[in-house]
């Protein structure tokens, strides 16, 4: 009888976990290790370790593995301010992963790649729809919520492991691989850090996504922040996994490091752990760690410490433990999909639902007073699903929402879309779709020949053919009628009209050709053919017929979330799509009770609706369940309870630059924007009022270090039940810094019947009031007094009250060690990075740029400045007083031309100009500012750096009134 085998230590759950995994790392050959490091981690068979893989999509549901819940788009789960909500719905996404993994443990891991948390910045983003607020701290609660969801509740084991995407500042699909997003230090720490902060401190979250931008010159999956600052965060070992095929940009698009070896050694010492790199095939990955270990560019430590974390998350999975102990490994099968989703998604979609506008009592609809109801627009009668979104088992739209309310004799319906033929110029051939669906050109009649136009605005369209109901698309080499409709990674099935002299060409948007006729034969080509549009029928002109005749029209209009706004495609417009809007149009002239549903990834600017039609409801692609939950609002059975996460704007020129993420310099977001928004931050009407009083602060002054709980009473002083969002916000009334107009503290979803009160809570502390002091690069509570408002949205303050803090005051500011990001203003200048390892400098973007330091006690000195010049010829910076053209010139650096970081000495000089009033004594040393000044660093040229200024020590400057050459 044979001796069992000892169990080795790694096997052994009663061990504490880091014991477990040392020993199991112990136990790894180099090679074994290293093989650990790409998504696809092979087995290891002599230690019983089976195959492992990072990353299966769970944004709003499973994606990618066949039919799943899918519930409202990350967007709208914010939109319900309810983070209880959006936990059990990130709960049910992680039950349904378990049941895909147990049935397929090799194509679907339990690295979930969610929940995405950059803020919404800008409503251009073409990845708007997979993020929760433009607010950071919302957009951390929520993402806290989901997360959790997702991870479960045990203590021990993970149910899934949540992974943050994308670190960071990435809001821009426009050259995404290649641009830098510009960070000032305050908008680094108060704006984007913070989404990050709660899902890691709380460990809800554990791993991280970098993003494919660059930040400040240098690529995220370079950033020293991951070290210093998540893992900082972190109580357990925090994951970092590459996005997919970013690791090859850092020495290809980008060429910020010379190859492969020398990319992957940097990327793990700045704290990659997984590469998503050439698919399935993990060799180059095992090649290019293993040539950077050979060339010293990696030790066997950094090796050691991106499998210790990689390992330990493997653990938490329940991995190497007995599947008894482990609550998540055998989940019942029949879970996807299951009644419990169903309810659950229906409630979400409800709950994600916005009244933005409401007049007349047009809503709610009264069933019973309802002859005929006229359902029009192209999203009437269809649920779309966006890159991220698991496959529909079904589909309520709309459409079947209300016939399931009213029954279908008191529904008419229609698009809203125009019915065309495309004639070959000067002939009578027409583009026509035959038995085998090949796209050709023939002298036919009747539906061969008839496209329905589907506008998706951007200039992007879908034809669909009348003929056999397909879309047409191109694939193998032919225009076929097919497909249901823009669907897949590449969409293929989009097309752009060009108008000219003797008609329109039609443009293969993925292609970049035109469609061109051959004979009969119709391919793709650089020039194109020129063809003549009819219009067969007039879609708005049916809708507003069928609106005519109704008691109530509604009108389904918004984006396709495949088109014109999506995964590497912003937007460049925030208009509604032009046929879309001659439909709205069309319809509310027909009946002036018409209702605008909008279903959609993004805000619109959709000022006219706003101003003309009674009534507006937006809701982000609401899911499987979107119809019954429009239905059940529309028709009164539930209050909308949903709440903007977002500012909409009246236009795109109320916005800055799509690459710009300074929102503070440029007045953006909610948190600064000056001007008045189409819908606020936090907007959401409902069908009853609420009346707000008796606010009181549970103290007027707190230190630096307290909290004050606010209360006030809410009153539902309507006739119908209903659900408000309590929102507390702040404002600093004085500060050394520009602070925000308002600033979201917290908040409390609260329904109420017909005359009932409520109390709410809420809490603040002191050192969430303060911000960050690029004086002395630290976070900062000032003394000064704060408005504690509360209200409906951030425009609609209610109720009021002062706060005073008693902080510190932050001293003014000194040369002896002056970073150029330390700046309080700017002018054409960007940062840069100071060494391609870490630390931030600011490069000139043209000539007379130039940076401010306010505050600032200035003395006579000799320093040193780091400074570098990417131009082929000399250039200067001058240090001048409060102006940058013609303040009085204390010193100019002559920098010549260098590829890199150089120190220059320096001497700068005071005129005696700035003692104080009456003095006497005009020595150098002597000298006194009555005010304190405003430092400037002008730059002569474009391409110059600067880093900072040090102070010399040990060599004192000359006296002020012996002028010598300033250098």
């Amino acid at each position: 009888m044979s001796t069992p085998a000892p169990q080795l230590p790694f096997r052994d759950p009663a061990l504490p976990l880091g014991e477990r995994v040392e020993d199991l790392l112990a136990r790894l050959r180099p090679a074994e290790k290293t093989a650990l490091l790409h998504q696809y981690q092979g087995a290891v068979e002599r230690l019983g370790l089976s195959t492992f893989r990072t990353g299966t999509e769970a944004l709003h549901g499973v994606a990618w593995r066949g039919p799943a819940t899918v519930f409202p788009q990350a967007i709208g789960l914010a939109t319900s301010w309810d983070p209880d909500l959006v936990r059990a719905v990130g709960s049910a996404v992680g039950d349904e992963v378990r049941v895909f993994h147990h049935k397929d443990p090799v194509e679907v891991g339990l690295n979930v790649w969610a929940p995405v948390v950059n803020p919404l910045r800008d409503p251009r983003w073409g990845r708007n729809e997979e993020g929760y607020a433009e607010d950071p701290w919302l957009t951390g609660t929520i993402a806290t919520a989901y997360a959790r969801g997702l991870a479960g509740d045990d203590p021990t084991y993970l149910k899934t492991a949540p992974t943050l995407k994308h670190f960071l500042a990435y809001n821009n699909e426009t050259d995404r691989c290649t641009t830098s997003s510009n960070l000032p230090p305050r908008v680094l720490h108060d704006y984007e850090l913070p989404a990050y902060r709660e899902p890691i401190e709380s460990g809800a979250a554990v791993a991280v996504m970098p993003s494919y931008n660059l930040v400040n010159g240098r690529p995220t999956h370079l950033s020293p922040l991951i070290n210093d600052v998540l893992r900082a965060w972190s109580t357990t070992e925090l994951l970092v996994v590459s996005d997919a095929y970013a690791p090859a940009n850092l020495f290809g698009l980008q060429q910020y490091l010379p190859d492969g070896p020398s990319a992957y050694a940097a990327a793990i010492r700045a704290g990659v752990d997984s590469f998503t790199q050439d698919g399935t095939d993990s060799a180059p990955t095992i090649e290019r760690v293993t040539d950077a270990l050979d060339r010293g560019l990696l030790t066997p430590a950094d090796l050691d410490a991106a499998v210790r974390r990689i390992l330990t998350l493997r653990f938490r999975l329940g991995e190497f433990d007995p599947p008894e102990l482990d609550p998540y490994r055998s989940p019942e099968p029949d879970l996807v999909n299951c009644p419990a989703h169903r309810q659950l998604a229906q409630d979400a979609a409800r709950q994600a639902i916005v009244l933005l506008k409401n007049e007349c009592q047009v809503l709610p609809i009264t069933a019973a007073a309802i002859t005929r109801i006229a359902v029009v627009g192209p999203l009437a009668g269809i649920v779309s699903a966006d890159w991220y979104a698991g496959t529909l088992p079904y589909q309520v739209t709309a459409l079947d929402g209300i016939v399931e309310r009213l029954g279908s004799d008191r529904v008419e319906y229609c698009e809203g879309v125009d019915r065309i033929a495309l004639r070959v110029a000067g002939t009578s051939s027409y583009l026509t779709i035959g038995p085998d669906a090949v796209l050709r050109a023939a002298e036919e009649d009747g539906t061969a020949r008839q496209f329905d136009l589907f506008d998706w605005g951007g200039g992007a369209c879908a034809l669909r053919s009348v003929h056999n109901g397909w879309h047409l698309t191109f694939t193998d080499d032919e225009l076929v009628a097919d497909q249901c409709g823009p669907s897949g990674w590449e969409v293929k099935q989009t097309f752009r009209f060009v108008d000219t002299a003797a008609g329109v060409l039609l443009q293969h948007l993925h292609s970049g050709r035109y469609l061109s006729v051959d004979n009969a034969a119709v391919e793709l080509d650089d020039h194109g053919t020129t063809f003549e549009l009819e219009v067969l029928l007039d879609g708005a002109a049916r809708a507003a017929e069928l609106a005519a005749r109704a008691d109530v029209a509604i009108v389904v209009a918004g984006n396709h979330p495949l088109v014109n706004g999506r995964e590497t495609e912003d937007r460049t417009s925030l208009d509604l799509p032009a046929a879309q809007d001659r439909l709205v149009r069309r319809v509310h002239a027909a009946n002036s009770r018409t209702v605008l549903v909008l279903s959609s990834s993004y805000p619109f600017a959709v000022g006219w609706a706003q101003q003309q039609l009674p009534a507006i409801l937006w809701s982000a692609h609401g899911g499987q369940e979107y119809g019954r939950a429009l239905a059940d609002v529309l028709f009164g059975d539930a209050d909308p309870a949903g709440r903007l996460t977002q500012t909409w704007y009246h236009s795109a020129a109320d916005l800055p630059d799509l690459l710009d993420y300074d929102i503070i310099g440029t007045d953006a977001t909610y948190l600064y924007y000056r001007g008045t928004p189409l819908y606020p931050f936090g907007f959401g009407l409902s069908y009853t009022t609420f009346e707000y009083g008796d606010l009181r602060l549970s103290t007027s002054s707190i230190p630096a270090d307290g909290e004050v709980r606010v209360t006030c009473t809410v009153t539902n002083t309507g006739d119908r039940p209903g659900t408000e969002v309590v929102q507390l916000y702040t404002h600093q009334q004085r500060s050394r810094v520009k602070q925000p107009l308002r600033q979201l503290r917290g908040f409390r979803r609260v329904s109420l019947l017909p005359g009932e009160s409520a109390q709410v809570e809420l809490t603040i502390a002191a050192r969430d009031l303060g911000f960050w002091d690029v004086t002395r690069d630290r976070h900062c509570v000032e003394s000064a007094r704060h408005s504690v408002m509360v209200g409906r949205s951030c425009t609609d303050l209610r109720l009021t009250a002062t706060l005073s803090v008693t902080g510190e005051r932050i001293p003014p500011r000194t040369l002896d060690h002056l970073t150029a990001t330390s700046f309080d203003e700017y002018c054409a200048t960007t940062l840069t990075t100071a060494t391609p390892e870490r630390g931030d400098a600011v490069i000139s973007l043209e000539p007379q740029a130039w940076l401010a330091f306010d505050t600032i006690m200035l003395e006579p000195a000799q320093y040193q400045a780091q400074v570098a010049n990417h131009g082929d010829r000399a250039a200067t910076i001058e240090l001048r007083l409060d102006d940058p053209l013609h303040g009085e010139l204390l010193s100019t650096l002559h920098v010549p031309p260098s590829d890199h970081l150089i120190s220059i000495a320096g001497e700068l000089q005071l005129d005696s100009t700035y003692r104080p009033t009456g003095a006497t004594n005009t020595s150098a040393h002597a000298w006194k500012p009555a005010r304190l000044p405003t430092l400037y660093a002008v730059f002569s040229a474009a391409g110059v750096v600067l880093e900072g200024l040090r102070v010399r020590a040990g060599r004192p400057a000359r006296s002020a009134s012996r002028r010598g050459r300033r250098g």
